[in-house]
């Protein structure tokens, strides 16, 4: 893997070199401290205060020249304003030509611009992680504090591109109003929405978005998929090799993923009566929808690991354990075996080939049209989450064919086993399998003013300042910490080859992501599971009723993404949005227990959908920004961000279904308050957890 300060060189605008943040020496400064510290030559205070003030004069630096830059390409402009006057008075085509490409050129040069301060910003974001791993994690939430709410913040400059707006406005609407929109006089603020069909303002607005972590729909779709993008923008266009992708196997993929996301919640409706008739209790069919999940937990590594190596392979290996693994809960009826159905939903978590199809989208897709196939991979998990429970609730029959049983209760298993054959001979006959060797040399992209309290530097000069040698992480961005030398080879820093090694690159920041993703997977478990028993003993709910409820809220997702993605991220932090979703989850939670008598309909619904609602919401932008503030050393390998995420929603939901289970032993009128206790403790945690590491998301 190449270091990090390696790259950042490679991709410096050349005339522009000395304007960058100076990352090499900044780096040999943090090692420098670590000596004199150890040797006693400095003391802890001098240490902060030097820093700090080098990494003024950084920001200066970077501030000062990217205004110089922005009033060279204000004063061009102007003139260039002038000249587009003079031709309105008396157009002539040729020169209207001329105009249009000089508007291209100053875009081409502002573009430039915007990725030198992207560049910037990330460099700053990595050295503020690299002097808090190597010093402890105090240093950044000082320094973001006394900065960024300042009335003179240089930083805002760099981490907000205050002022660049207006000249991207500027080139943006002149070259709308050059091109020929046949005698209209609509203006781009007129209409926002209309197509400026010229690629220099395409990539101009990908910049922008880019670097202010705007987003829309599509964007924050593609969130929720955790698909590692490029670490470093390049204002030169990345060469796409379209050999390894396929539109076909694209598609299988998506299939494969709906077709699991039905099968995981086809049996919610009627995993209790099932359970019933099979002589369990009820709340049994928490460990009926949960032992999809435990045996998830396995497969996980073992199909991240053998997409190392293959796609095809796994996805066949995937549709025929569901196959079998539905066929067997359809046949425990007949055998009246709990047993067997709950080895049959064991054989179904041991087919979960999601981080197959995942990977397949960060490995094989050209970089141009991931973020369309990202957002189809989350649309196509909503698409079966609410789908599942909707055909339940159609299969209100009951009939036999010689000896077997067609239910409520065994017609998912049936369907969803048709289902999966129809899936392995479509898989057999159109999927093409990427060429490896054309995988070996693929490079994978590395991937949405207060008073200021001075306390928070004295107490971090109160905490030891320095990590000792047993202590020392490994450097996750691939730079060689204790050599002096700015190059890394990949062989010397390969992706983790562990969970232990994975768990050794994860930052506080990372931990507390983490912990928000269990959180609300566990409560959304908890929704989603009881829901059948709950409805069943509060309100006698029927099985279609059950199922209705939920496919009603498996259909709020895209709307909900919707308005978050396209206005709501695009008006506040995605750290504002991640800290106000959880406190509505709390909400929500704090709604849905039975205090009051009797418990009503309204009560359940509105809690249960608040609940819902806010945790969509909380998932795509935590995976944004865990996407952000992890390793980028974990963004391939069997041990990749995507594995560690997946393995923590995938364990919250078998505590969750354990938790219901457990609860049963209680009673049913004790079941909903029971297991809603650990989802507020676990999230009134998760809430003080992003208090402390609030300013680390900036």
């Amino acid at each position: 893997m190449v270091a990090f300060g390696k790259k950042l060189k490679e991709r410096q605008i050349q005339e522009w070199q000395s304007y960058y943040i100076n990352y090499k020496l900044m780096k040999k400064k943090v090692k420098q401290y670590a000596q004199q510290i150890e040797v006693g030559a400095q003391d802890r205070r001098h240490v902060l205060k030097d820093f700090s003030r080098m990494l003024d004069n950084q920001i200066e630096k970077i501030v000062l020249f990217m205004l110089e830059q922005q009033g060279l390409l204000a004063s061009r402009l102007a003139r260039l304003r002038e000249q587009h006057d003079a031709l309105l008075q008396q157009p002539d085509i040729s020169q209207m030509t001329d105009l249009r490409e000089a508007y291209r050129a100053a875009g081409m040069d502002l573009l430039k611009l915007l990725f030198f301060v992207e560049i910037n910003a990330i460099g700053l974001r990595k050295i503020l992680k690299k002097f808090d791993k190597r010093f402890g994690y105090r240093f950044t939430d000082y320094y973001v504090k006394t900065r960024a709410n300042h009335p003179y913040s240089q930083l805002q400059q760099v981490f907000k591109h205050v002022g660049l707006g207006a000249v991207v406005g500027a080139i943006s609407r002149n070259l709308h109003e050059l091109q020929d929109h046949q005698g209209s006089y609509l203006s781009i603020y007129d209409e926002p929405a209309l197509p400026l069909q010229d690629p220099v303002v395409d990539s101009i607005k990908a910049a922008v978005d880019r670097l202010s972590n705007s987003t829309n729909f599509l964007n924050f779709m593609a969130q929720h998929a955790l698909i590692m993008q490029e670490e470093l923008p390049s204002p030169v266009e990345e060469h796409i090799d379209d050999q390894k992708y396929h539109f076909m196997s694209l598609l299988l993929n998506l299939a494969n993923t709906f077709l699991y996301m039905v099968n995981t919640y086809i049996i919610v409706p009627t995993a209790d009566d099932y359970s019933m008739s099979l002589g369990a209790a009820a709340t049994v069919c928490g460990i009926v929808i949960g032992a999809m999940a435990i045996a998830q937990v396995f497969s996980s590594v073992y199909f991240s690991a053998w997409s190392n190596r293959s796609y095809f392979k796994p996805l066949v290996f995937s549709s025929i354990v569901l196959f079998i693994g539905n066929v067997m809960y359809a046949l425990a009826y007949d055998f009246s075996s709990i047993a067997v159905l709950l080895i049959g939903r064991l054989f179904c978590g041991f087919g979960s080939a999601r981080a197959v199809n995942r990977r397949y989208i960060s490995d094989c897709v050209p970089l141009k049209i991931r973020m369309q196939a990202s957002a189809g991979f989350v649309s196509a998990s909503a698409l079966g989450m609410a789908c599942g429970p909707a055909l339940a609730g159609l299969l209100q029959t009951n009939f036999k064919i010689y000896k077997l049983t067609f239910n409520q209760n065994t017609l998912p298993g049936w369907i969803m086993a048709v289902a999966w054959l129809f899936y392995l001979v479509w898989l057999c006959i159109s999927f093409k399998e990427p060429s490896r060797d054309i995988e070996e040399n693929h490079t994978q992209e590395e991937s949405n003013a207060e008073p200021v309290d001075n306390s928070a530097l004295e107490k971090g000069l109160q905490q030891p300042l320095l990590i000792t040698s047993e202590e020392k992480p490994e450097d996750e961005d691939g730079d060689q910490e204790y050599d002096g030398s700015d190059e890394a080879s990949e062989e010397s820093h390969p992706p983790a080859n562990s969970i232990r090694s994975a768990y050794r690159l994860l930052t506080p920041s990372v931990k507390v992501q983490l912990l928000i993703y269990f959180m609300l997977k566990y409560v959304m478990e908890i929704l989603l599971s009881e829901s059948s028993v709950v409805t069943t003993y509060y309100f006698g709910w029927s099985t279609g009723a059950v199922a209705i409820f939920l496919a009603c809220l498996g259909l709020t997702v895209l709307p909900v993404n919707i308005i978050v993605g396209s206005y709501i991220s695009n008006m506040f932090e995605d750290r504002q949005i991640l800290l106000a979703s959880e406190i509505m989850v709390c909400i929500g939670i704090l709604f849905s227990f039975h205090v009051f008598i009797p418990y009503s309909v309204p009560q359940y619904v509105c809690s249960g959908l608040v609940l819902f609602v806010f945790a969509e919401v909380l998932e795509g932008v935590n995976l944004s920004l865990l996407s952000r503030v992890m390793s980028s050393r974990l963004s391939r390998g069997t041990y990749n961000g995507g594995l560690l995420s997946t393995e923590a929603g995938t364990i919250a939901r078998v505590i969750a279904d354990g938790t219901i289970t457990l609860a049963g032993f209680l009673g049913q009128s004790n079941l909903l308050n029971v297991t809603l206790l650990p989802s507020l403790f676990v999230c009134v945690a998760s809430i003080i957890a992003t208090f402390v590491t609030y300013n680390s998301l900036y």
